[in-house]
């Protein structure tokens, strides 16, 4: 399992689906985003343009627990996690349960791509709080898991473990 880890537009989806093209077909990416607004659109099918047919592709805005065990691709490009757990907060669902669902479940070929959130300012707000440090406890904990870690900054990926 290989998880890579960066911020807004630092080059971490097309890293890996870079490093997914080194298995075999088939393969599969699994995407979180839904398209709320115009600009979440345009940015999913630059996505979806970028894949190309090189990927099955697989929409799951929240219940990736139960999907991800069913898939029987070489790799699963899971994008992103900043954005499921996101998800699970305007679902009002328990983010500790469906996080537990997630580590349990995890198959050990996936790439995983998360945002590193918590570099900036703190905000004033306690909600924004709350999911800040809930996606940094996230992310150590797929790190812990994960054989390959990468940290990416302006496009260049750095292992980091």
């Amino acid at each position: 399992m290989v998880l890579i880890l960066g911020g807004v537009k630092s080059g971490k989806s097309f890293y890996a689906l870079t490093l997914a093209l080194e298995y075999q077909k088939p393969r599969a990416f699994l995407a979180t985003a839904e398209p709320f607004d115009s600009e979440m659109k345009q940015r999913i099918e630059r996505h979806q343009e970028s894949r190309g047919d090189n990927f099955e592709l697989f929409e799951e805005p929240v219940n990736i627990c139960d999907l991800l065990p069913k898939l029987s691709h070489n790799v699963i490009v899971v994008d992103c996690f900043t954005i499921w757990l996101s998800n699970l907060y305007h679902r009002n669902l328990d983010v500790t349960k469906e996080t537990e669902r997630l580590l349990n479940n995890l198959t050990g070929r996936e790439i995983l791509v998360s945002n590193e959130i918590g570099w900036g300012v703190i905000s004033e707000s306690a909600l924004v709080r709350d999911y800040t440090e809930r996606l940094a406890k996230l992310n150590q904990k797929l790190a812990q898991k994960a054989e390959k870690v990468y940290l990416m900054v302006a496009g260049i990926a750095t292992k980091i473990k």
